[in-house]
C-alpha cells in the first residue's frame, strides 16, 4: 500500500482513491475495501496487483502472509482471497487499522485476517524468527523506510520464503545478500519487484563481501518474463 506524507493519524484529506479499492481475484472478488479518507492514501494499482498476484499464484495456497504497511489491506486481504491461510497485516493509523478490522470482519473467512495497529519497525522487533512465507513491504515513500525494515523482515520470513518490494523509480536499497531477484516490473509512477530467499548451499553462495546487492535495477524485466520456481 502507497502511502505519501499523510497528516496526524485520523485527518481527513480529499483523497480520490477513498472508498474505491476493490479486491480483484479469488472468493473475495469484486468485494470493495472500506479506505478512509486519510491523507496520502494511495492504493496498489489494480494493474500492478493483478501481475503481483498471477506471479505468486502457485505459491499462495495456505502460505502465511505478511503486509507490513497495510493502508487499505489491498495486498494482503488480495492474497487472502486468493488461497493464502493467513495474513498479518500492521498499519499504525488507527483510523486505518479500524477500517481494515471492519472489512475483515464483514468477509466471510475474514478471521484469517489479523490486523495489528503499530508502528512498523517496533513490531518487526517483537515478532519470531521464520513466521511469514511471503511479505509485502510498500512504506510511505516519503519515509524511506525500506533499509530500515528489510534486516527485519529477512528474519521473519522462512528461509525458502517470498518478498514483494514496492517503490519509486529513484529508491535505492539493499536487500540480505540471500534474497535473489525473480520477477520485477514497472508503471509510471512505481517499480515493482519480487524476490526469493536463496537455499543455502555452495551452488547459492553470497555475494562476497563488497558486491553489489542494489534492488530494482534501472531496466526490469517484463512483468510476464520469469516463473516461479
Amino acid at each position: 500500500m502507497n502511502k505519501a506524507p499523510r497528516r496526524p493519524p485520523g485527518a481527513a484529506s480529499t483523497s480520490a482513491n477513498a472508498g474505491k479499492v476493490r479486491i480483484i481475484g479469488g472468493r473475495w472478488r469484486g468485494t470493495r475495501l472500506g479506505v478512509p479518507d486519510v491523507a496520502g492514501l494511495r492504493p496498489t494499482s489494480d494493474r500492478v496487483r493483478e501481475t503481483l498476484f498471477n506471479w505468486l499464484m502457485p505459491m499462495l495456497p495456505g502460505a502465511r502472509v505478511l503486509d507490513l504497511f497495510a493502508g487499505s489491506g489491498a495486498l494482503g486481504l488480495e492474497a487472502l482471497s486468493r488461497g493464502a491461510a493467513g495474513a498479518v497485516l500492521v498499519e499504525r493509523d488507527p483510523t486505518l487499522a479500524a477500517a481494515l478490522r471492519a472489512t475483515a470482519a464483514r468477509l466471510p473467512g475474514g478471521e484469517a485476517a489479523t490486523v495489528a495497529q503499530a508502528d512498523a519497525l517496533t513490531w518487526l522487533t517483537s515478532q519470531p524468527a521464520g513466521g511469514f512465507d511471503l511479505a509485502f513491504v510498500d512504506p510511505p515513500f516519503a519515509a524511506g523506510l525500506w533499509d530500515a525494515v528489510l534486516p527485519g523482515i529477512a528474519r521473519v520470513v522462512k528461509p525458502d520464503g517470498w518478498l514483494y518490494v514496492e517503490a519509486p523509480h529513484e529508491a535505492a536499497f539493499d536487500l540480505p545478500p540471500d534474497w535473489r531477484p525473480h520477477r520485477e516490473g514497472r508503471t509510471r509512477e512505481v517499480r515493482y519487484a519480487l524476490y526469493r530467499r536463496a537455499p543455502s548451499g555452495p551452488a547459492t553462495a553470497a555475494p562476497a563481501p563488497g558486491s553489489a546487492t542494489a534492488t530494482l535495477p534501472a531496466a526490469p524485466a517484463s512483468p510476464d518474463s520469469g516463473a516461479l520456481a
